[in-house]
């Protein structure tokens, strides 16, 4: 990575998909009687987004996308963030966007003309609190690399991709060229793979990113850990990644996470809480709460403990997006 004497003046740049989540409660007979895979997400067509849509009970909408929900914890923390994602010009378009940058988050990426329309995420809620997503990634998938600026991802500190829009290729090629460009800059590169089935279908090119040394701080899951190693058992995973990844960061639901940095291990519990609402964005969230800590210089610990608090908040009720000032729930619990 080559040194950078420019300071940043953004903390988190991130390029994910430009989302509307549309969020109804359910029980789970109508998953099973829809051919759903409970708790699990899945890419649908035109067809099957009406279809579903029409099978949901009352919905809300609000605007999500996995890599957007970990700006919104961000700036509710304090940063200084920017967002680059596909939406388009459409009534959903604009309720992303006026929702971004009503959040503090700098979001320049014009609109798209003409059809897909806008990405939107139908998701079913089980009286758990476990979410079924059915994602219609719409205009999202048509995010050129045009639309990058290589100067706007020089600004900061960290650049942030979310796996999910590694699966078509005009956001594949504008992540690879913000990658390099951070890379020029000397700026760090965080990345979460987002789900099994995106390692099923582009493994190689992660790995390759590992062993490359292109990613600085990886999110993941144990499950997403398992399936990038090709190893099931949870230490052996840890033990296959850490030494190629500066920070590692596993996540384990209720069981709390782990982080690796330079042969340093530490692990949290997860965040005690009343009741789940909605599990929605708790991953999404707990990246946040890390990047924040981990970009102003907290140990590993801290870092895990704010990424564990901001979970905790987001899973309390509906959507990915937090309700609560993360910044003073973070003054009042990390000590």
């Amino acid at each position: 990575m080559a040194s950078n004497p420019v300071a940043p003046t953004l903390d988190v740049i991130a390029i994910g998909n430009a989302i509307i989540d549309v969020i109804a409660n359910c029980e789970d007979s109508l998953i099973e009687q829809l051919g759903l895979a409970r708790g699990g997400m899945m890419l649908i067509d035109t067809d099957q987004a009406r279809d579903l849509y029409a099978a949901m009970g009352p919905a809300r909408e609000i605007s999500g996308g996995s890599a957007a929900n970990t700006l919104a914890g961000l700036a509710s923390l304090g940063a200084k963030c920017g967002f680059i994602g596909q939406v388009a010009q459409d009534q959903l378009g604009e309720v992303f966007t006026h929702d971004i940058r009503a959040g503090g988050i700098e979001f320049e990426t014009p609109a798209r003309a003409g059809d897909p329309p806008t990405a939107r995420c139908l998701i079913f809620v089980s009286p758990d609190g476990q979410r079924t997503m059915n994602t219609f990634l719409g205009a999202s998938h048509y995010l050129p690399a045009e639309a990058l600026d290589e100067a706007t991802i020089a600004k900061a500190a960290v650049l942030y991709l979310e796996g999910y829009l590694w699966d078509p290729e005009e956001p594949r090629a504008a992540m690879r060229k913000a990658i390099a460009a951070a890379r020029t800059a000397g700026r760090k590169v965080a990345f979460t793979p987002s789900e099994t089935f995106v390692i099923d279908r582009h493994r190689d090119d992660f790995i390759a990113l590992i062993d490359d040394g292109q990613i600085d701080v990886l999110f993941c899951n144990e499950h997403e850990m398992a399936a990038l190693v090709q190893n099931d058992d949870f230490e052996t995973g840890l033990a296959m990644l850490a030494p190629k990844i500066p920070v590692l960061v596993v996540t384990r639901g209720p069981e709390g996470a782990v982080a690796l940095s330079g042969g340093e291990r530490a692990e949290v519990s997860a965040e005690p809480i009343e009741r789940v609402v909605d599990t929605t964005g708790a991953g999404d969230l707990f990246a946040a709460g890390f990047l924040f800590a981990h970009v102003r210089g907290m140990n590993l610990e801290q870092s895990l403990k704010l990424g564990a608090i901001c979970a905790c908040e987001v899973i309390s009720h509906y959507g990915a997006r937090p309700e609560r000032s993360l910044q003073a729930l973070m003054a009042e619990k990390l000590t």
